[in-house]
């Protein structure tokens, strides 16, 4: 079994972090501003995504060197983490146009308030579930998530 990718395989990893530094240096100006609700979400799928590869690295290398799949799934653990953050400050941003700041148990439908075109509780409870099979309670919220092996 080999241990690395196949050596044509297009690695997109490069230009996802290209386009998030051009999006940054074109979209986010100097001095204060509020984060959209739009933006919060976009940066939520992203952190999803990052979330399922690092789960799908983390999963595939433990089996083969169990300290490097260790260190990828507290990685994981801590995008995880973030991905909460992100899911939370979006509940707390004002609504586009009344500036409204809603409920968090408007989460609890599975739908925020800007739905259809916002789906960001419906894609973080679906992360949710599989963080829940992966991840004990202890780990989300172990201050230390480095696991030292010898």
């Amino acid at each position: 079994m080999s241990r690395t990718a196949s050596p044509t395989a297009q690695d997109f990893v490069p230009f996802a972090t290209a386009a998030l530094d051009f999006h940054c240096a074109l979209n986010v100006p100097g001095g204060p501003l509020v984060t959209t609700r739009a933006e919060l979400d976009a940066l939520h799928a992203h952190l999803v995504s990052l979330h399922g590869l690092l789960d799908a690295h983390a999963v595939r290398t433990g089996q083969l060197v169990p300290i490097e799949g260790d260190q990828l799934s507290a990685a994981r653990t801590r995008i995880w983490q973030a991905v909460d953050h992100v899911h939370a400050a979006y509940h707390a941003a004002p609504r586009h146009g009344s500036g409204e700041v809603p409920d968090r148990e408007a989460c609890q439908a599975g739908l925020p308030e800007d739905a259809p075109e916002l789906t960001i509780c419906q894609r973080h409870q679906r992360t949710a579930h599989l963080v829940r099979r992966r991840t004990t309670p202890a780990d989300l919220h172990a201050p230390f998530t480095g696991l030292v092996r010898h």
